[in-house]
C-alpha cells in the first residue's frame, strides 16, 4: 500500500499505462502484465527559509487483515506522520541495538573508520545473523529445534526439556543434556544456534540459489534460524564469534556435523541441518558436486579461534565422542574413472536418496545423517572428523602442483569454475599446510593415548601415511618428474579408492584405537610435501601461482604452469603460516610492483588486466600445421568442411559446430564411418586433437575469470580478496613485532598495512570510489565505481582487522589490549561521549576526554587513553567495584567473565603507550 504524507500532499499515482499528453494520470489499481510506476507531483512555492516535506511510504508483505487494518489506520489516524515518525525512531534504535549486540558502536577520532566499522558489522549481520540474547535463547525453541531434529527424542525427554529454565544458557543447556545420559541430547545442545536477522546466502539473482529466511513470525515475532550457502555463512560466524566466543563449540559442531564421510560438506546449512543439490535433467543449472578450499580455511579459523579461547575444551573435546557425518547421496566414481574424465567424477545416488527421504518423514532431519547397521546415527570423536578432511585433501595431491579440484565444483566462487577437473589449487594447498601444521601441534599435545576411530578410516590413514612416508624426499631435493608425480598421485588416489568403496558399500562398523601423537606424525610428514609443493609454485617474480592445470590422458598428470598469477595465490601464500616476516614483505612488496596494482585507484586487481583479441583473430588454424596432417590436407583438398574450411579471406578455421573436443571427437568418429576413412582418422586423431587444443587452449580456460570484465573478471577490484590481503599483512605485521623482527621488517609490514588500507573506501572520496565510502561493496569494474553494496565477504575480513588494529587479541584464554597498528589520530582531539548498550540491552554513555577513544569487546565497553610509560589496566564490575594492574593483559578469570558475557564486567580501561607512527 502506497500513500504520500505531507503539505500540501502531493497526488500519486500507480501508473500502468502510457500517460496522456498534457494531462493528468488517474490512478490504477490494477496491473495488467506490464511494469507500475509511481509518480509523484505538486506545485510547490517557497518563501526564503521555508521548507516542504513529505513522506513516501510503502508498506508491503501484509495479509489482508492486516491491509484492512492499515486503511482504516490512514483513514482515521489524526496524527499519521507522528506515528509514522517514531516509527522510523524505533527502527533505528532497533538497528542499532542490533550492531550494537556483535561490537558495532565505537567512537573514535576518524569518524570514517567507526562508521565503516558499523557497516561491516551490521551487513555480516545481515549474512550470518546475530545471537539471541547473549549466550540464552527460549526454552521452547530449543525445544522445536530437537522436535524437527528427531520427533522421538522429544517424546523420551519431554520431561527434561519443560524442566529448562524459561531462557537456559548454553552451559545450562549442555549441563542438563549431559546429566540426561542422552548423547544426541547433548548433540543437540551443542550444534543449537539461536541466531535471528540473518537474511540471504548465495546471490539471489542466480537461479540455483534458493533460500527462504523469515525474520519474523506469526504476530511479528522475532524468529530464530538461518539458512545459507555454507561457504558464506560460516565466515561470518567467524567474526560473530570474536563477540560471542562462548558459540565457538557449537558452531565447530555445526560445521563438522555437516560433513560427509569422505571428507566434504554439501551446499547448504539450516537450522534443521543440511541441504545438497539433486539431478533435474529439466532444469539447465543443475549440477551436483563439493567445493573444497573453504571447507580447510573456515573450519580451520573456527578451531584456532575456539582453541585461543578455550584450550582445554578443546583438547578435551578430541575424545568425546558426539559428533556425525551426513549422508549425501553422491558417489565419487572410482580413482580410475576420475583419470578418464575428471570432469564428471560423482554420480548421484538415486536408491539412497529415496532411503534419506524415508527417514527424514519418519523421525525428522537426522535421517540425512549416516546410520550405522544397527539403525542409529554412526558417531564420530572430534579427533576423527578433524583427520578426515586431511586425509581427503591429501589423496589428491598433485606433489609441486597443489590440490586435484576432481570433484566438479570450483573453488571460491563460479567465476573459475572451468578448473574444475583439470585444475589443481596452490590456494587449498596452503590452506592445508596450516591445517596440517595446527593439527600437529593439536595432536601432539593429546599423547600417545589412543582414542577410538572408524576401522575404514583407520585403514585409510594407513595408506596415506604409508604413501607420504616411503616417497619422501631429502631436503633440497628438486622437482619430481611427470612418470614419479603420476606414481604418487595413483597411490594416494588408490587409497582413498579402497577407503571409498568400503565406506560407501558398509558404512563405518567398528572402532579401532589411534594414537593422536601417531596422527600428528603423519600431519608433520605431510608438511613436508605441503612446503615444497608452495615453494615450487614460487615464480621468478617472488610472487606464487593460485593455479596448476594438468595434462589430460593418455599423458600423465603433471603441472603446466599458468601464464600470470592472481591475488589470491599471494593472499593464500601468506596466510599458509610459510613465510617468515621477512619473506611475507617481499610477497607484498612485489605485489606492489605487479601488474596486479592499480595506481589509479590504489587497491589490486583480481586478476591482471588483458587485451582480448577480437571476434576475426579467433579460431585462426596456422596452415603450416594443418598442412602437416594429412587427414585434414586432404580435407581441404577435397572441399570436405567437417573439420575445417577457409573463409573468405583465405584465413584457415576450424568448423563452427566443434564447439568443444567431445564435439570433436564425434566428428572425427563420423569421419571413421566414411569408405576408406578409418585408418586415416585413428592414424591423425590425435594430430587434430593437438591442433584443436592449440588454436582454442580449452584446457587453460578458467571460467569467466579469464574472458569477462566485471564482477570477479577482468580489471576487477574485488574487494572481499582485497580485505583478505589486508587481514593477511595484519597477521604478519603483528607476527614480526611478537617474535621481535628487525625495525626494517616491521616498519615495512606496518607501511604495506596501511598503504593496502589506504586503498578502501573509508579512505577515499565519493568521486574516487563511485559509492558511498564507509559502506562495503562488492567489487570494482575498470569502467565504474564500485558495486553490489553490503552482502559481500569483505566484512568479515574487515571486522576482524579492525579488532586487530585496536590491539585485541586472545591466547591461552586470556585477552590482551597492545596495539601496534592503531593510528595517533584515532584518539579523540576533542572531549565527545560513548553512547553504547550493555549486555542486559540497557543504553550507556561514557564521557570521553581528548586523548581518549571507546569500542566495545563482547558488549563490555573499552576506553583506551593514550599515555607514555607501560601499559596498565583497570577493570570496573557491575557491582561498583575496580581492580589495576600493570601491563595489558587481563586474568584468565576476568576474560572468561568477558567471554561468558556475564554482566559482571561493567567497563575495562586501558593506558596505552602511542602507537607505531604510519
Amino acid at each position: 500500500m502506497l500513500r504520500a504524507r505531507g503539505k500540501p500532499p502531493p497526488p500519486v499515482a500507480p501508473v500502468a499505462r502510457r500517460l496522456p499528453p498534457r494531462r493528468a494520470a488517474a490512478a490504477d489499481t490494477t496491473l495488467n502484465g506490464v511494469r507500475g510506476n509511481y509518480l509523484v507531483g505538486a506545485s510547490l512555492k517557497l518563501g526564503p527559509g521555508a521548507a516542504v516535506r513529505w513522506r513516501l511510504v510503502c508498506d508491503t508483505g501484509r495479509d489482508h487483515v492486516a491491509v484492512a487494518a492499515l486503511r482504516r489506520l490512514l483513514r482515521e489516524e489524526p496524527d499519521l506522520d507522528a506515528r509514522v515518525a517514531a516509527a522510523l525512531d524505533r527502527a533505528g534504535e532497533g538497528l542499532r541495538r542490533n550492531v550494537a549486540a556483535a561490537d558495532g558502536l565505537q567512537a573514535t577520532g576518524r569518524p570514517e573508520a567507526w562508521a565503516h566499522h558499523f557497516a561491516n558489522v551490521l551487513f555480516n549481520n545481515m549474512r550470518g545473523g546475530v545471537f539471541w540474547r547473549n549466550e540464552t535463547a527460549p526454552a521452547d525453541d530449543f525445544a522445536a529445534f530437537v522436535h524437527a531434529r528427531d520427533r522421538g527424542v522429544v517424546a523420551r525427554r519431554r520431561g527434561l526439556l519443560d524442566a529448562l529454565p524459561e531462557s537456559p544458557s548454553i552451559r545450562e543447556r549442555c549441563e542438563a543434556a549431559v546429566a540426561s545420559g542422552d548423547s544426541d541430547l547433548v548433540r543437540y545442545a551443542l550444534e543449537y544456534l539461536p541466531l535471528h536477522f540473518g537474511r540471504r546466502h548465495g546471490d539471489p539473482s542466480r537461479p540455483w540459489n534458493t533460500f527462504s529466511i523469515r525474520a519474523r513470525g506469526h504476530g511479528g515475532v522475532r524468529s530464530l534460524g538461518y539458512e545459507g550457502n555454507w561457504r558464506d555463512i560460516f565466515q561470518n560466524w567467524e567474526a560473530l564469534c570474536v563477540s560471542y566466543p562462548g558459540f565457538l563449540p557449537n558452531v565447530v559442531a555445526k560445521f563438522v556435523n555437516a560433513s560427509t564421510v569422505d571428507g566434504f560438506n554439501p551446499y547448504r546449512v539450516s537450522r534443521d541441518g543440511v541441504d545438497w543439490e539433486t539431478v533435474k535433467p529439466s532444469d539447465p543449472w543443475s549440477n551436483i558436486g563439493y567445493w573444497g578450499d573453504h571447507q580447510v580455511v573456515y573450519l580451520l579459523r573456527l578451531l584456532e579461534l575456539w582453541h585461543r579461547h578455550e584450550p582445554a575444551a578443546f583438547g578435551a573435546a578430541l575424545g568425546d565422542r558426539i559428533y556425525t557425518y551426513v549422508e549425501v547421496p553422491y558417489r565419487i566414481k572410482p580413482y580410475a574413472e576420475i583419470l578418464k574424465n575428471p570432469s564428471d567424477t560423482i554420480e548421484f545416488d538415486t536408491e539412497l536418496a529415496a532411503r534419506i527421504g524415508a527417514r527424514v518423514a519418519a523421525v525428522g532431519t537426522d535421517g540425512k545423517l549416516l546410520h550405522g547397521g544397527d539403525g542409529a546415527v554412526r558417531r564420530a570423536n572430534l579427533f576423527e572428523k578433524l583427520l578426515v578432511p586431511a586425509l581427503s585433501k591429501l589423496s589428491n595431491l598433485v606433489p609441486d602442483a597443489g590440490i586435484w579440484m576432481n570433484t566438479q565444483r570450483p573453488e571460491w566462487n563460479d567465476a573459475n569454475n572451468a578448473l574444475a577437473g583439470g585444475g589443481v589449487s596452490v590456494v587449498t594447498l596452503c590452506h592445508l599446510r596450516r591445517y596440517l601444521a595446527f593439527l600437529a601441534e593439536r595432536f601432539a599435545s593429546a599423547g600417545e593415548a589412543e582414542l577410538p576411530v572408524a576401522a575404514e578410516i583407520a585403514a585409510w590413514f594407513d595408506g596415506v601415511a604409508q604413501v607420504l612416508e616411503e616417497e619422501a624426499l631429502p631436503a633440497g631435493a628438486g622437482a619430481l618428474d611427470p612418470r614419479e608425480r603420476k606414481r604418487l598421485l595413483d597411490r594416494l588416489g588408490g587409497a582413498f579408492d579402497g577407503y571409498r568403496r568400503a565406506a560407501y558399500a558398509g558404512g563405518l562398523n567398528g572402532d579401532v584405537g589411534l594414537a593422536p601423537a601417531r596422527a600428528a606424525r603423519l600431519c608433520r610428514t605431510a608438511l613436508a610435501w605441503t612446503e615444497r609443493s608452495l615453494a615450487a609454485n614460487r615464480r621468478d617474480d617472488g610472487l606464487y601461482h593460485g593455479y596448476n592445470l594438468l595434462h589430460s590422458p593418455p599423458t600423465p598428470p603433471g603441472p603446466r604452469w599458468p601464464s600470470a598469477g592472481d591475488a589470491r595465490g599471494q593472499v593464500a601464500a601468506l596466510d599458509s603460516g610459510a613465510l617468515d616476516p621477512a619473506a611475507s614483505l617481499a610477497v607484498i612488496e612485489q605485489l606492489f610492483a605487479s601488474d596486479l596494482y592499480r595506481p589509479d585507484r590504489r587497491s589490486f586487481l583480481l586478476y591482471p588486466e588483458r587485451e582480448l583479441p577480437g571476434f576475426l583473430a579467433r579460431n585462426l588454424v596456422p596452415d603450416d600445421l594443418a598442412g602437416a596432417v594429412p587427414l585434414l590436407r586432404e580435407s581441404l583438398a577435397a572441399g570436405d568442411d567437417a573439420l575445417v574450411a577457409r573463409d573468405a579471406d583465405g584465413a584457415l578455421r576450424f568448423a563452427a559446430g566443434l564447439r568443444n573436443e567431445r564435439d570433436l571427437e564425434a566428428a572425427l568418429d563420423k569421419l571413421a564411418e566414411r569408405p576408406g576413412l578409418a585408418g586415416t582418422v585413428a592414424r591423425d586423431r590425435e594430430a587434430v586433437r593437438e591442433l584443436y587444443e592449440r588454436v582454442f587452449r580449452h584446457r587453460s580456460y578458467t571460467g569467466r575469470s579469464g574472458v569477462m570484465y566485471g564482477y570477479e573478471g577482468l580489471g576487477c577490484i574485488y574487494w572481499h580478496m582485497v580485505a583478505k590481503l589486508l587481514l593477511a599483512t595484519q597477521a604478519a605485521a603483528l607476527r614480526a613485532e611478537s617474535e621481535g623482527s628487525p625495525a626494517a621488517i616491521r616498519d615495512g609490514l606496518a607501511a604495506a598495512y596501511f598503504r593496502i588500507r589506504a586503498g578502501l573506501g573509508p579512505e577515499k572520496s565519493v568521486a574516487e570510489f563511485g559509492a558511498f565510502p564507509t559502506d562495503p561493496y562488492s567489487h570494482t569494474p575498470a569502467h565504474g565505481g564500485a558495486k553490489q553494496p553490503g552482502m559481500t565477504g569483505q566484512v568479515k575480513e574487515e571486522i576482524l582487522a579492525r579488532f586487530g588494529e585496536l590491539g585485541v587479541s586472545v591466547s591461552d584464554g586470556a585477552v590482551r589490549f597492545r596495539p601496534h597498528l592503531l593510528r595517533e589520530d584515532e584518539f579523540l582531539a576533542q572531549p565527545s561521549a560513548f553512547r553504547y548498550y550493555d549486555v542486559e540491552g540497557r543504553e550507556r554513555t561514557i564521557a570521553l576526554s581528548a586523548g581518549q577513544l571507546a569500542f566495545t569487546y563482547c558488549q563490555v565497553p573499552i576506553v583506551y587513553t593514550r599515555s607514555e610509560g607501560p601499559a596498565r589496566l583497570r577493570v570496573t564490575c557491575a557491582d561498583g567495584s575496580s581492580t589495576r594492574d600493570d601491563g595489558d593483559r587481563l586474568s584468565p578469570a576476568t576474560s572468561t567473565e568477558l567471554f561468558a558475557r556475564s554482566g559482571r564486567v561493567a567497563l575495562i580501561e586501558v593506558g596505552v603507550s602511542l602507537p607505531r607512527p604510519a
